[in-house]
């Protein structure tokens, strides 16, 4: 499986299982119109624009895969030449970074308030090691850039808190492109998420039982991307967020890329903190206050007339 981890073969045998199940005929004799019924069904029982992408993507690379080495005992057996199985420029689920609908991901100061009040809750909270760990793994994304996926994936040894200017998170598990198999990179340590983990690892993580997961649950192992997700909604639900000040992990990983371009971070050092193969993915994630925006214009504007004037 070209260096896929067992977990990734288990998501994609299943999520292969889920797509051909919506069909009742061979893939070949998809049609273009119960594509577009699959993708309508999607959307009426609320599944989000990225898991019908998935959906799609997975037929497209099954038909792919039958087409490329069945398409002679399919059509000995059946007659039938693979064409593009139902498959058009039409069936496609935009992405969410070329939606206009996409909002800004959580301001500074809101992220702020929020940790804030995380961290009164560690001291008072009625599971001390929970709320601490919840705090530390929910910095890490904002402070990383790693995605949950991502988060869930880190052992303890993949912690070096002596790399770089700041400590590095070795990400072995980065998100795969397309057929490509993980693709690990070092994700630093910024704003003093350093201090956040060794604390962590020193005063926290030994209070669960032991086993290599960084971010573990009750019984030692690793968390699973849907608790990260669970534990976040249940803190904001305690915090009383409402509306738009509720947010996911993945808006902490756009505030991060956000937040460090307006700190300065050039835009290909944003690139590489994310793990994109490509620019156009990083700008799609660096949605800038208008604040920002507002404020790069007026400079604009200053240095043309000093321009002008000297």
């Amino acid at each position: 499986m070209r260096g896929f981890s067992p977990t990734t073969v288990r998501g994609y045998t299943s999520l292969l299982a889920r797509v051909v199940g919506r069909f009742d005929c061979p893939v070949w004799a998809v049609e273009t119109d119960d594509v577009d019924e699959m993708l309508h069904a999607l959307a009426v029982a609320g599944l989000a624009a990225g898991t019908r992408r998935q959906y799609l993507q997975m037929l497209r690379t099954f038909h792919a895969f039958v087409a490329e080495r069945y398409a002679v005992q399919v059509r000995a057996v059946f007659g039938v030449s693979l064409s593009r199985g139902g498959l058009d420029r039409f069936n496609r689920v935009r992405h969410a970074g070329d939606d206009a609908a996409v909002g800004l991901p959580p301001s500074r100061e809101r992220l702020d308030a929020f940790f804030s009040f995380v961290r009164s809750q560690v001291a008072v909270g009625c599971d001390y090691r929970a709320m601490a760990r919840d705090y530390a793994m929910l910095r890490t994304p904002y402070l990383s850039a790693v995605r949950v996926s991502e988060l869930v994936s880190l052992d303890q040894a993949d912690v070096y808190l002596g790399l770089g200017p700041s400590g590095k998170l070795h990400v072995r598990f980065g998100k795969a492109a397309n057929t490509s198999g993980p693709r690990p990179r070092w994700a630093p340590m910024l704003e003093g998420l350093d201090r956040i983990v060794a604390w962590y690892l020193a005063d926290v993580r030994p209070l669960f039982p032991a086993g290599p997961a960084l971010f573990c649950d009750d019984e030692g192992r690793a968390l699973k991307a849907g608790t990260v997700r669970d534990r976040l909604a249940r803190l904001l639900d305690l915090e009383q967020a409402v509306g738009e000040t509720r947010f996911t992990p993945h808006a902490l990983r756009r505030a991060c890329a956000t937040h460090q371009y307006e700190r300065g971070m050039d835009l290909i050092a944003v690139q590489q903190l994310l793990g994109h193969r490509h620019i156009a993915s990083t700008m799609a994630y660096v949605k800038p206050s208008q604040r920002f925006v507002e404020d790069a214009w007026q400079r604009a504007t200053d240095s043309a007339v000093r321009a002008l004037a000297g």
